[in-house]
């Protein structure tokens, strides 16, 4: 069976990074041409994600024989891509389901992923794929900048023609419920009082505690270093988060904007716990720990003390999910939403909440929570009665 791959890949003195190589062991060279001019805007993380989108569609158009046709395929062929994925990668239609199907939201980011592609072949080499695929985008349209979508004023930009049904409703993120949160703390470690010290993995408390009171990302929580946690000293503790290119577990600020985040009293003392048992650990290694060094390291699987990596975060959270704790399906991005969705339902101003999450712009924290604002309104409304009487 032709199969294209997700070759990891890391040049003479440089980091580790992607590319995709088809059934013949060669480089795609339209999709690393793609990569190669995203790899210094995006995460290592990122350009595996997108590096695995791309190969299971050049698999699926090497099954078809239409390999040396990538140029000319339309909406056809992209929905019945979505097709072979829903059926295990086998064919377009099946007559008994594969036992895996993907969820809709690895479905809508293979998606993203082929469109992204096809956007930067039309604007660089004139691929008229794009065209085919989006709605509402001229046939031959200026190129427009890496960056445009940042910009406020810009248009509402074309569509796809293709898109993935979700369950549920697609203008709210999901949330976790402050019982659940919880929960999920203490599924990795609670403090024993008649011991006197934690038990569990204090490590993966610190974590999710991270993300769910200073509502960062993942990867900037990977990347932390044990400096960036600034302890208040009667003052008010706080997080910086800082961009750095060339963390060994890949980690990666998002856009390299860096932030300062403020945290509370029961998170410093978390950090200082352990802190200590960071530098137990490592005293009985015999390794040395640093301002320098990474906040979040493995503790029991080799290389011992070396950054966390997103793999190990992924093996955790399908344990906890496993025994019962937490919603179906989460992940360590509903802190994130959680977190922006409880500090604009206490009324902190929207650029405050932008600025902390650390968006580019407050339009997309608008776009993405607007509706708890929405929410609240609708509710103070419901007593119009006060109203009419005012």
């Amino acid at each position: 069976m032709t199969v294209a791959y997700r070759l990891a890949v890391k040049p003479p003195g440089g980091v580790r990074t992607w590319t995709v190589i088809d059934a013949s062991y060669q480089t795609v060279r339209p999709v690393e041409e793609w990569l190669e001019a995203h790899r210094h805007l995006w995460s290592p993380n990122t350009v595996r994600g997108y590096a695995t989108s791309l190969a299971q569609w050049w698999t699926f158009l090497e099954q078809r024989g239409e390999a040396d046709r990538w140029q000319e395929i339309g909406v056809p062929a992209v929905t019945a891509f979505l097709s072979w994925l829903r059926n295990g990668r086998t064919a377009g239609y099946a007559l008994a389901g594969p036992d895996e199907v993907p969820s809709a939201g690895t479905l809508a980011t293979r998606l993203a992923a082929l469109v992204s592609f096809y956007r930067w072949q039309e604007a660089v080499y004139s691929v008229p794929v794009a065209g085919r695929l989006m709605r509402g985008a001229p046939r031959r349209r200026p190129a427009r900048g890496l960056l445009a979508h940042l910009d406020a004023r810009s248009a509402p930009g074309p569509s796809s023609l293709v898109r993935v049904r979700r369950g549920g409703r697609r203008d709210r993120p999901p949330l976790l419920l402050p019982r659940e949160i919880q929960a999920i703390l203490d599924g990795c470690a609670v403090f024993d009082e008649a011991a006197g010290e934690w038990a569990g993995n204090l490590r993966d408390r610190l974590l999710f505690s991270l993300l769910a009171e200073s509502g960062m990302r993942l990867g900037e929580a990977l990347g932390m270093r044990i400096s960036d946690f600034v302890m208040g000293r009667g003052g008010t503790a706080y997080i910086e988060i800082v961009p750095r290119p060339g963390n060994p577990n890949g980690a990666r600020v998002k856009m390299m904007r860096p932030r300062r985040v403020y945290v509370g009293g029961d998170l410093e003392r978390l950090f200082a716990d352990y802190l200590t048992h960071l530098a137990c650990c490592a005293a009985g290694l015999g390794i040395a720990v640093t301002a320098d060094s990474p906040l979040l390291v493995n503790m029991e699987r080799p290389p011992l003390l070396a950054a966390m990596r997103e793999g190990t975060v992924r093996d955790k959270v399908t344990s906890l999910r496993a025994r019962g704790i937490g919603p179906p399906g989460w992940t360590p991005h509903w802190f994130r939403h959680s977190h922006a969705s409880a500090l604009l339902l206490a009324g902190t101003p929207d650029w405050v909440v932008s600025r902390r999450l650390g968006h580019a712009h407050v339009q997309t924290t608008l776009d993405l929570y607007g509706w708890v604002r929405e929410d609240d309104a609708l509710l103070a409304a419901a007593n119009w009665r006060s109203y009419a009487a005012a």
